[in-house]
Protein backbone atom coordinates (compact mmCIF):
# COMPACT_ATOMS: atom_id res chain seq x y z
CA UNK A 1 0.00 0.00 0.00
CA UNK A 2 1.40 3.40 -1.00
CA UNK A 3 0.17 6.85 -0.02
CA UNK A 4 1.06 10.10 -1.81
CA UNK A 5 4.53 11.28 -0.89
CA UNK A 6 5.84 7.78 -0.13
CA UNK A 7 9.55 7.02 -0.45
CA UNK A 8 10.29 5.27 -3.72
CA UNK A 9 13.56 3.96 -2.25
CA UNK A 10 11.80 2.42 0.76
CA UNK A 11 9.11 0.91 -1.46
CA UNK A 12 11.68 -0.68 -3.75
CA UNK A 13 13.76 -1.97 -0.83
CA UNK A 14 10.63 -3.62 0.59
CA UNK A 15 9.46 -5.28 -2.62
CA UNK A 16 12.61 -6.13 -4.60
CA UNK A 17 13.88 -8.81 -2.16
CA UNK A 18 10.58 -10.67 -2.55
CA UNK A 19 10.76 -10.54 -6.34
CA UNK A 20 14.41 -11.65 -6.35
CA UNK A 21 13.64 -14.50 -3.93
CA UNK A 22 11.15 -15.93 -6.41
CA UNK A 23 13.56 -15.53 -9.31
CA UNK A 24 16.38 -17.30 -7.45
CA UNK A 25 14.11 -20.08 -6.19
CA UNK A 26 12.58 -20.42 -9.67
CA UNK A 27 9.19 -20.58 -7.99
CA UNK A 28 6.29 -18.13 -7.52
CA UNK A 29 7.01 -17.44 -3.84
CA UNK A 30 5.40 -13.99 -3.74
CA UNK A 31 2.83 -12.17 -5.86
CA UNK A 32 2.86 -8.42 -5.35
CA UNK A 33 -0.08 -6.09 -5.82
CA UNK A 34 -0.01 -2.33 -5.26
CA UNK A 35 -2.86 -0.81 -3.25
CA UNK A 36 -3.87 2.82 -2.99
CA UNK A 37 -6.77 4.98 -1.90
CA UNK A 38 -8.09 4.54 -5.46
CA UNK A 39 -7.14 2.70 -8.65
CA UNK A 40 -4.93 5.45 -10.02
CA UNK A 41 -1.27 6.54 -10.10
CA UNK A 42 0.22 7.54 -6.73
CA UNK A 43 3.01 10.13 -6.72
CA UNK A 44 6.11 9.43 -4.65
CA UNK A 45 8.11 12.09 -2.80
CA UNK A 46 10.33 12.44 -5.86
CA UNK A 47 7.34 12.93 -8.16
CA UNK A 48 7.58 9.53 -9.84
CA UNK A 49 4.33 7.62 -9.96
CA UNK A 50 3.32 4.07 -9.12
CA UNK A 51 0.03 2.66 -10.36
CA UNK A 52 -2.29 1.40 -7.64
CA UNK A 53 -3.89 -1.73 -9.09
CA UNK A 54 -6.52 -2.09 -6.38
CA UNK A 55 -8.26 0.29 -4.01
CA UNK A 56 -7.98 -0.13 -0.27
CA UNK A 57 -11.76 -0.07 0.07
CA UNK A 58 -12.16 -3.14 -2.14
CA UNK A 59 -12.43 -6.66 -0.77
CA UNK A 60 -8.94 -7.81 0.23
CA UNK A 61 -9.76 -11.23 1.63
CA UNK A 62 -7.01 -12.78 -0.52
CA UNK A 63 -4.35 -10.59 1.06
CA UNK A 64 -1.68 -12.61 2.92
CA UNK A 65 0.33 -9.63 4.12
CA UNK A 66 0.04 -5.85 4.01
CA UNK A 67 3.07 -3.58 3.64
CA UNK A 68 2.32 0.09 4.31
CA UNK A 69 4.63 2.67 2.75
CA UNK A 70 3.67 6.24 3.63
CA UNK A 71 5.32 9.63 4.15
CA UNK A 72 4.19 9.90 7.77
CA UNK A 73 1.34 9.51 10.21
CA UNK A 74 -0.11 12.81 8.99
CA UNK A 75 -1.26 10.88 5.92
CA UNK A 76 -3.74 8.90 8.04
CA UNK A 77 -7.32 10.10 8.23
CA UNK A 78 -9.88 8.36 10.43
CA UNK A 79 -11.30 6.26 7.58
CA UNK A 80 -7.84 4.96 6.69
CA UNK A 81 -7.06 4.08 10.30
CA UNK A 82 -10.34 2.17 10.59
CA UNK A 83 -9.60 0.29 7.38
CA UNK A 84 -6.14 -0.70 8.63
CA UNK A 85 -7.65 -2.03 11.83
CA UNK A 86 -10.14 -4.07 9.76
CA UNK A 87 -7.32 -5.56 7.73
CA UNK A 88 -5.28 -6.53 10.82
CA UNK A 89 -6.84 -9.95 11.21
CA UNK A 90 -5.03 -12.79 13.03
CA UNK A 91 -2.58 -14.56 10.76
CA UNK A 92 -2.06 -11.61 8.42
CA UNK A 93 1.26 -9.83 9.04
CA UNK A 94 1.30 -6.06 8.63
CA UNK A 95 4.50 -4.15 7.93
CA UNK A 96 5.12 -0.43 8.33
CA UNK A 97 7.91 1.13 6.27
CA UNK A 98 9.18 4.55 7.37
CA UNK A 99 6.15 6.78 7.89
CA UNK A 100 4.01 3.68 7.42
CA UNK A 101 5.24 2.49 10.83
CA UNK A 102 4.03 5.76 12.36
CA UNK A 103 0.70 5.26 10.63
CA UNK A 104 0.34 1.80 12.20
CA UNK A 105 1.19 3.32 15.58
CA UNK A 106 -1.54 5.94 15.21
CA UNK A 107 -4.02 3.22 14.26
CA UNK A 108 -3.18 1.39 17.52
CA UNK A 109 -1.78 -1.61 15.64
CA UNK A 110 1.60 -1.56 17.37
CA UNK A 111 0.35 -1.44 20.96
CA UNK A 112 2.01 -4.26 22.91
CA UNK A 113 4.51 -4.93 20.12
CA UNK A 114 8.22 -4.28 19.83
CA UNK A 115 8.59 -1.81 16.97
CA UNK A 116 10.69 0.95 15.47
CA UNK A 117 9.88 4.14 13.59
CA UNK A 118 11.99 6.81 11.82
CA UNK A 119 14.56 7.98 14.37
CA UNK A 120 13.68 11.65 14.08
CA UNK A 121 10.13 10.87 15.26
CA UNK A 122 10.93 8.18 17.82
CA UNK A 123 10.58 10.31 20.95
CA UNK A 124 7.33 11.90 19.74
CA UNK A 125 5.88 8.47 19.01
CA UNK A 126 7.08 7.23 22.41
CA UNK A 127 5.22 10.04 24.16
CA UNK A 128 2.05 9.63 22.10
CA UNK A 129 1.94 5.82 22.21
CA UNK A 130 3.44 4.56 25.50
CA UNK A 131 2.12 1.02 24.97
CA UNK A 132 4.48 0.43 22.05
CA UNK A 133 7.82 -1.16 22.99
CA UNK A 134 9.90 1.17 20.84
CA UNK A 135 13.49 0.40 19.93
CA UNK A 136 16.24 2.17 18.00
CA UNK A 137 17.10 -0.89 15.91
CA UNK A 138 17.03 -0.46 12.10
CA UNK A 139 14.02 -2.79 11.98
CA UNK A 140 11.91 -5.01 14.22
CA UNK A 141 9.88 -8.15 13.58
CA UNK A 142 7.58 -9.05 16.47
CA UNK A 143 5.00 -11.72 15.74
CA UNK A 144 2.68 -10.29 13.05
CA UNK A 145 4.15 -6.79 13.03
CA UNK A 146 7.17 -5.71 10.98
CA UNK A 147 8.49 -2.15 11.21
CA UNK A 148 11.51 -0.23 10.03
CA UNK A 149 12.62 3.37 9.80
CA UNK A 150 12.57 3.29 6.01
CA UNK A 151 15.20 3.39 3.29
CA UNK A 152 17.59 0.46 3.04
CA UNK A 153 16.51 -0.88 6.45
CA UNK A 154 13.49 -2.24 4.57
CA UNK A 155 15.88 -4.37 2.49
CA UNK A 156 17.35 -6.06 5.57
CA UNK A 157 13.91 -6.53 7.10
CA UNK A 158 12.41 -8.22 4.05
CA UNK A 159 15.45 -10.45 3.51
CA UNK A 160 15.06 -11.57 7.12
CA UNK A 161 11.40 -12.32 6.37
CA UNK A 162 12.44 -14.40 3.34
CA UNK A 163 14.82 -16.34 5.58
CA UNK A 164 12.11 -17.09 8.10
CA UNK A 165 9.61 -18.18 5.46
CA UNK A 166 11.87 -20.00 2.99
CA UNK A 167 15.13 -20.74 4.80
CA UNK A 168 18.41 -18.97 5.46
CA UNK A 169 20.10 -20.41 2.35
CA UNK A 170 17.72 -18.56 0.04
CA UNK A 171 17.97 -15.42 2.15
CA UNK A 172 21.76 -15.49 1.82
CA UNK A 173 21.43 -15.82 -1.96
CA UNK A 174 19.09 -12.83 -2.01
CA UNK A 175 21.57 -10.94 0.15
CA UNK A 176 24.40 -11.80 -2.24
CA UNK A 177 22.29 -10.56 -5.13
CA UNK A 178 22.17 -7.15 -3.49
CA UNK A 179 25.95 -7.26 -2.91
CA UNK A 180 25.74 -7.49 0.86
CA UNK A 181 28.03 -9.65 2.94
CA UNK A 182 25.31 -11.25 5.00
CA UNK A 183 21.75 -10.86 6.16
CA UNK A 184 21.50 -8.54 9.17
CA UNK A 185 19.03 -9.71 11.79
CA UNK A 186 17.06 -7.00 13.56
CA UNK A 187 18.79 -7.65 16.88
CA UNK A 188 22.25 -8.34 15.44
CA UNK A 189 25.04 -6.00 16.53
CA UNK A 190 26.60 -4.22 13.56
CA UNK A 191 29.87 -5.63 12.18
CA UNK A 192 32.94 -4.83 14.22
CA UNK A 193 31.40 -5.16 17.67
CA UNK A 194 33.14 -7.49 20.10
CA UNK A 195 31.29 -10.54 21.31
CA UNK A 196 29.37 -10.30 24.55
CA UNK A 197 27.23 -7.58 26.05
CA UNK A 198 27.78 -4.09 24.67
CA UNK A 199 25.97 -0.84 25.45
CA UNK A 200 22.87 -0.18 23.38
CA UNK A 201 24.16 3.29 22.53
CA UNK A 202 27.22 1.81 20.83
CA UNK A 203 25.13 -0.65 18.82
CA UNK A 204 22.87 2.21 17.74
CA UNK A 205 25.83 4.40 16.84
CA UNK A 206 27.25 1.75 14.51
CA UNK A 207 23.83 1.17 12.96
CA UNK A 208 23.57 4.91 12.28
CA UNK A 209 27.00 4.88 10.65
CA UNK A 210 26.08 1.96 8.42
CA UNK A 211 22.91 3.63 7.21
CA UNK A 212 24.58 7.00 6.61
CA UNK A 213 27.54 6.13 4.40
CA UNK A 214 26.80 8.43 1.47
CA UNK A 215 26.19 11.45 3.71
CA UNK A 216 28.26 10.80 6.85
CA UNK A 217 27.19 12.29 10.17
CA UNK A 218 29.63 14.19 12.35
CA UNK A 219 30.51 12.80 15.77
CA UNK A 220 28.42 15.58 17.32
CA UNK A 221 25.44 14.66 15.14
CA UNK A 222 25.77 10.98 16.06
CA UNK A 223 25.80 11.87 19.75
CA UNK A 224 22.77 14.13 19.32
CA UNK A 225 20.81 11.34 17.58
CA UNK A 226 21.63 9.02 20.48
CA UNK A 227 20.83 11.53 23.20
CA UNK A 228 24.30 11.39 24.76
CA UNK A 229 27.24 13.78 24.84
CA UNK A 230 30.08 13.67 22.34
CA UNK A 231 32.53 12.77 25.09
CA UNK A 232 30.33 9.86 26.21
CA UNK A 233 30.26 8.55 22.65
CA UNK A 234 34.03 8.85 22.31
CA UNK A 235 34.53 6.96 25.58
CA UNK A 236 32.28 4.13 24.36
CA UNK A 237 34.30 3.74 21.17
CA UNK A 238 37.61 3.86 23.00
CA UNK A 239 36.53 1.29 25.59
CA UNK A 240 34.90 -1.25 23.26
CA UNK A 241 36.53 -0.68 19.86
CA UNK A 242 39.84 1.00 20.74
CA UNK A 243 39.10 3.71 18.19
CA UNK A 244 37.68 7.19 17.96
CA UNK A 245 34.28 7.46 16.23
CA UNK A 246 35.56 9.48 13.26
CA UNK A 247 38.32 6.97 12.50
CA UNK A 248 35.98 3.98 12.81
CA UNK A 249 33.46 5.72 10.54
CA UNK A 250 36.14 6.40 7.93
CA UNK A 251 37.25 2.75 8.02
CA UNK A 252 33.63 1.65 7.55
CA UNK A 253 33.23 3.91 4.51
CA UNK A 254 36.49 2.73 2.97
CA UNK A 255 35.53 -0.91 3.42
CA UNK A 256 32.24 -0.19 1.62
CA UNK A 257 34.20 1.55 -1.15
CA UNK A 258 36.50 -1.45 -1.51
CA UNK A 259 33.52 -3.79 -1.97
CA UNK A 260 32.03 -1.47 -4.59
CA UNK A 261 35.31 -1.28 -6.50
CA UNK A 262 35.84 -5.04 -6.42
CA UNK A 263 32.29 -6.11 -7.20
CA UNK A 264 31.15 -3.57 -9.77
CA UNK A 265 32.17 -1.39 -12.68
CA UNK A 266 31.32 2.02 -11.24
CA UNK A 267 33.92 4.74 -11.86
CA UNK A 268 36.06 5.62 -8.85
CA UNK A 269 34.54 9.10 -8.76
CA UNK A 270 31.06 7.63 -8.40
CA UNK A 271 32.23 5.26 -5.67
CA UNK A 272 33.76 8.28 -3.89
CA UNK A 273 30.39 10.06 -3.84
CA UNK A 274 28.57 6.89 -2.75
CA UNK A 275 30.84 6.59 0.27
CA UNK A 276 30.75 10.20 1.41
CA UNK A 277 33.90 11.69 -0.13
CA UNK A 278 33.55 15.18 -1.58
CA UNK A 279 36.23 14.71 -4.24
CA UNK A 280 38.00 11.92 -6.09
CA UNK A 281 41.36 13.27 -4.91
CA UNK A 282 40.36 13.10 -1.23
CA UNK A 283 38.99 9.61 -1.77
CA UNK A 284 42.16 8.42 -3.51
CA UNK A 285 44.40 9.77 -0.75
CA UNK A 286 42.31 8.25 2.04
CA UNK A 287 42.11 4.93 0.19
CA UNK A 288 45.88 4.75 -0.39
CA UNK A 289 46.61 5.63 3.24
CA UNK A 290 44.29 2.88 4.43
CA UNK A 291 44.93 0.03 1.96
CA UNK A 292 48.35 0.92 0.54
CA UNK A 293 47.12 1.31 -3.04
CA UNK A 294 44.91 3.71 -4.97
CA UNK A 295 41.32 2.91 -6.03
CA UNK A 296 42.54 2.49 -9.61
CA UNK A 297 45.23 0.03 -8.50
CA UNK A 298 42.64 -1.81 -6.41
CA UNK A 299 40.47 -2.37 -9.45
CA UNK A 300 43.45 -3.62 -11.49
CA UNK A 301 44.70 -5.99 -8.78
Amino acid sequence: MVLPGFSLLAQACATEPLTVAGQLAEAPLYRLVTLGAAVQPVASASGQQLLAERALAQSLDDLDMLVVCAPGAQAADEALRRRLVELAIPGRPIAGIGGGAELLARAGLLDGYRATVPRQHLEAVRRAHPRIRLSRQPFEIDRERLTCGGGTAALDMMMTLVGRQHGSALAERVSAHFVQERVRMGDDPPPGLPSGAVPESLTEALALMETNIEEPLTTAELAEHLGISRRQLERLFKKHLQAVPSRYYLDLRLQRARRLLREGERPAGEVALMTGFSSAAHFSTAYRNHFGLTPREERLS
